[in-house]
């Protein structure tokens, strides 16, 4: 006996709304045009890192006395010489790298070549130790030669503090802010100290931690994923159980 199964079969046709489709249409372009976007940031990202590797590969020259652009100094390996104003430094909070809080000791160094005045961020010191008195020794006093690494400032986040004037501690690099109330004329960037010893240990040198995030290869294909489930439900609502023959 023959059966005919294809009649047991549930049919479907392909059958969207148009406000359904439109609005479907309209978030699919959403996603793959995020997609898109963090594919251009990827580029855009080891751009930045291949640039900055190459920077910090470059044998350090010395700081020129006078800088118009100083984007291009970005994490370029320097040397400097001149004597600190041990009586301006400030105070910027910062964590060691054993993730330990203080602060960074940020000291503006009269160059000894007429290039005026640069802001050096000699290291790391612990908050018991942001007193001078505590740590006199390290108050190096004479001609100095710094070897360091220029880093430009940052801007305030939404979750940072204002930084407090007052007690002239700092939540971020405002080298602006810092040379205004040393009062002194410095270029808008840093020479942040290497590793080498100053006298008693404090503060500490060589804390520049130079890493980039880069996810987003994995930011582009959540968004292109997305975009796919997005097809595939809107298919699967879109299609409807008919009887009979097919129109």
């Amino acid at each position: 006996m023959n059966t005919d199964t294809q009649t047991d079969r549930p049919r479907y046709a392909f059958r969207p709304t148009p406000w359904l489709t439109v609005c479907a249409a309209l978030a699919l372009i959403v996603l793959l045009g995020l997609g898109g976007w963090q594919i251009q940031r990827l580029f855009w990202k080891q751009d930045l890192i291949d640039t900055v590797t190459a920077q910090m590969n470059e044998p350090a020259v010395a700081l020129p006395a006078e800088i118009a652009d100083t984007t291009p100094w970005r994490y370029r390996r320097v040397t400097v010489s001149g004597h600190f104003l041990h009586d301006k430094e400030a105070h910027l909070l910062a964590h060691d790298r054993k993730g330990r809080l203080g602060y960074a000791v940020i000291t503006p160094l009269v160059r000894t070549d007429g290039g005026g005045t640069v802001l050096v961020n000699r290291g790391w010191v612990p908050t018991d130790n942001k007193d001078v008195a505590s740590r006199s020794e390290g108050q190096v006093t004479g001609p100095v030669t710094v070897n360091g690494l220029v880093r430009l400032p940052w801007t305030k986040n939404l979750f940072m503090p204002e930084n407090d004037l007052d007690k002239n501690v700092w939540f971020w690099g405002d080298a602006a802010g810092m040379a205004q109330l040393a009062g002194v004329t410095v270029p808008d960037l840093f020479v942040e100290a290497d590793d080498t010893a100053n006298p008693g240990g404090l503060p500490l040198g060589g804390q520049t931690r130079v890493t980039f995030r880069n996810d987003h290869l994995q930011y582009a294909m959540t968004w292109f994923a997305l975009a796919i489930v997005l097809a595939v439900v809107f298919y699967l609502f879109s299609r409807k159980r008919i009887d009979g023959d097919a129109p």
